[in-house]
């Protein structure tokens, strides 16, 4: 689950500028490195961070991930305590839309992008009432609220 708020949240704005933090692939290969995708090529995972936050935006069928699970599948091992699953043919890619495809099973409706429109981060809202709006109420919250409450004292003085 935090890998995959990490590939989501890899575009975030910086000073007001939209920014790529894998823009060079050397940084998106050694993210890929320390998320255990070690050989993940930087166009692979840029191609599927694009497409989940599509999807979490509701801008794009969840259809459009389904290239990333080709050769995917779970083979079962026999042990002494019973039979297992392993997945198999799982790169890095991959496994973010199955942790994409986990987290909307176990928390339907919960990965949603900030409710700041300048923002372009997302939340996993893991509050009891589902009703979490910001990536940061430090940040995105205090800012609209702080905004609207700006533009409601204004046009009560007009």
């Amino acid at each position: 689950m935090d890998a995959l708020l990490a590939l989501l949240n890899s575009t975030p704005v910086v000073d007001g500028v939209p920014t790529d933090a894998w823009a060079d692939d050397t940084a998106a290969e050694e993210w890929a490195r320390e998320h255990g995708g070690g050989g993940a090529r930087a166009g692979d995972l840029r191609r599927i961070r694009d497409r989940l936050q599509a999807v979490a935006r509701g801008a794009a069928d969840p259809s459009v991930l389904v290239d990333a699970l080709d050769g995917v599948h779970q083979v079962p091992r026999l042990d002494h305590e019973g039979v297992t699953w392993a997945l198999v043919g799982a790169d890095l890619p991959a496994r973010m839309v199955l942790a994409w495809a986990a987290v909307q099973e176990a928390f339907p409706g919960r990965l949603r992008p900030c409710g700041n429109d300048e923002c372009r981060l997302f939340l996993l809202d893991r509050s009891r009432a589902n009703r979490a709006r910001w990536c940061s109420m430090a940040t995105c919250g205090n800012r609209l609220k702080a905004r609207r409450h700006h533009q409601r004292a204004q046009a009560r003085e007009a």
